[in-house]
């Protein structure tokens, strides 16, 4: 029997360049208007019990070749658990797969896919619960609804949102862990977070990107985590409508949550290079990051993007906007597609259930912030915030 491989389903990407036996040459397909790839999804059929080797051989000119020393691609059976691929290699551009199905239908992926349906399951889960409102942001340019879920009745405001950039699926996983906490009615932690403050929660920035299977644009191109500073209906609606719901609502702590293709930890980015930068947001920031520091092993602060010089932050990054524009703490959580190399896990790697525990002590972190969130809230001077 003949492998198969396909990828024609939701959030699926491969190209089958070439096929010899159990041998087949692959390549990653570019997001649509755009020259970013990186995202692989697809389907192996036929190979149970063979030893198979699968070459992804345009790998050198992805987004992040970095990304791919030390990478192992995942593997499942059913498409709920993912296992690790031990024998990913990398060398002259090419990415090598070799294993041994267990059975004649397996899938293959860069991460741990969150696919719309998925995501639709999610959204009918929590939308349908008591303590959670639901409301359409707006359209995207496919037409698919910025869903978003509103929860508590504080007066802290908070925005959490995640996968502008689509094929950054563990941030949806994340959102998946961040819902089920929220939510849980005896939950101390969540009952005092519900309290005190107000969620607004998209779980899924860039629904176009992720059914269409891309690795950073939405479905014309456009890299969304650069349209902050002046989105459009045209191109970049679904910044659009996030920040003018933001301007609605006002923003005392943001996170936008993310995945980072090199780095093998967890860490933050901050707004440090804003124009307006507070030593009150500073020390916020600082907080809170040591209160997660405290809290999970899977996070640290060693490691991380290089800190802007003042004044030369990137204004048309959402973190960055949103500290400048509301006077608040605003930040982008970044976790690895490799593994947390400080914390190990040989087995499934960074995974869905360990990011779904760094949600939960994401928002415990967030719960022992609140005393310097609330006091800061009360003393913000009206020129912090900055129109934009």
């Amino acid at each position: 029997m003949a492998l198969t491989i396909s990828s024609a389903f939701d959030a699926g990407n491969i190209r089958v360049a070439k096929q010899d036996g159990n041998t087949v040459d692959l390549e990653i397909v570019k997001d649509h208007m755009s020259d970013f790839y990186q995202w692989f999804y697809f389907r192996l059929a036929g190979g149970e019990g063979r030893e198979v080797t699968l070459r992804i051989t345009n790998c050198a000119d992805s987004a992040y070749p970095n990304g791919w020393p030390d990478y192992k691609a995942v593997v499942s059976n059913d498409r709920e658990e993912w296992l690790r691929v031990h024998d990913t290699s990398y060398a002259d551009g090419i990415l090598t797969i070799r294993f041994t199905p267990a059975t004649d239908c397996v899938w293959l992926a860069y991460f741990a896919p969150y696919s719309m349906e998925r995501h639709h399951d999610l959204i009918a889960t929590y939308a349908s619960l008591p303590v959670v409102e639901y409301r359409s942001l707006g359209k995207s340019i496919d037409g698919q609804d910025l869903d978003c879920l509103t929860i508590g009745d504080g007066d802290l405001t908070v925005w959490l949102y995640a996968r502008q950039h689509p094929g950054e699926s563990m941030a949806e996983w994340w959102m998946e862990g961040a819902l089920e906490k929220l939510t849980d009615p005896d939950d101390p932690v969540s009952r005092v977070l519900r309290r005190d403050c107000t969620f607004h929660i998209v779980p899924n920035m860039n629904p176009d990107g992720s059914k269409r299977g891309h690795l950073r644009t939405n479905a014309v191109g456009i890299n969304l985590n650069r349209e902050w500073h002046a989105p459009t209906a045209e191109k970049s609606p679904e910044v659009l409508y996030v920040r003018n719901a933001m301007d609605e609502t006002g923003v005392d702590f943001a996170m936008d949550v993310h995945g980072d293709e090199a780095i093998p930890a967890n860490f933050l980015a901050g707004f440090e290079g804003i124009p307006s930068l507070t030593d009150r947001q500073l020390g916020l920031f600082k907080t809170f990051s040591d209160n997660l520091e405290r809290i999970s092993p899977d996070f640290q602060t060693r490691q991380g993007y290089e800190v802007p010089p003042p004044g030369q932050a990137n204004m048309s990054m959402s973190t960055t906007q949103l500290a400048e524009r509301f006077g608040c703490v605003s930040m982008t959580l970044e976790m690895p597609f490799k593994d947390n190399f400080d914390l190990p896990d040989p087995l499934y790697g960074w995974s869905p259930e360990r990011s779904k525990f760094l949600a939960f002590a994401c928002l415990e972190a967030l719960h022992a912030t609140l005393p310097d969130l609330s006091k800061a809230k009360a003393e913000k001077p009206a020129k912090d915030r900055v129109d934009a």
